[in-house]
């Protein structure tokens, strides 16, 4: 019974500890691979309310962010957090 109760909180703990991340390509341009990178970032509470404060993920955002004028690629990161307690949504810019 005491293993039991020990493996059940070993469980939860790690969930709890645990977050998923996944990376997609959003977009590609025929500009060549700049060595900058740009990042914008918003909060969402419960993976449905952006919270105000959080900022803008918007992909001129990230450019600026990352002094790019010329665009070469375009990824989004997504990263949820255990229970749904919230998602943050990065848009990352690479260019020159």
């Amino acid at each position: 019974m005491k293993k039991i109760i020990l493996g059940l909180f070993a469980g939860i703990t790690l969930m709890v500890l645990a977050s998923c991340t996944t990376v997609a390509p959003l977009a590609a341009t025929s500009n060549p691979l700049g060595n900058k990178v740009g990042e914008a970032r918003v909060f969402y509470l419960f993976s449905i309310l952006p919270l105000p404060l959080s900022g803008d993920r918007g992909i001129v955002k990230a450019a600026r962010d990352g002094g790019i004028t010329l665009i070469s690629t375009v990824d989004t990161r997504t990263v949820v957090f255990p229970f749904g307690i919230g998602t943050t949504k990065v848009t990352i810019v690479t260019g020159e």
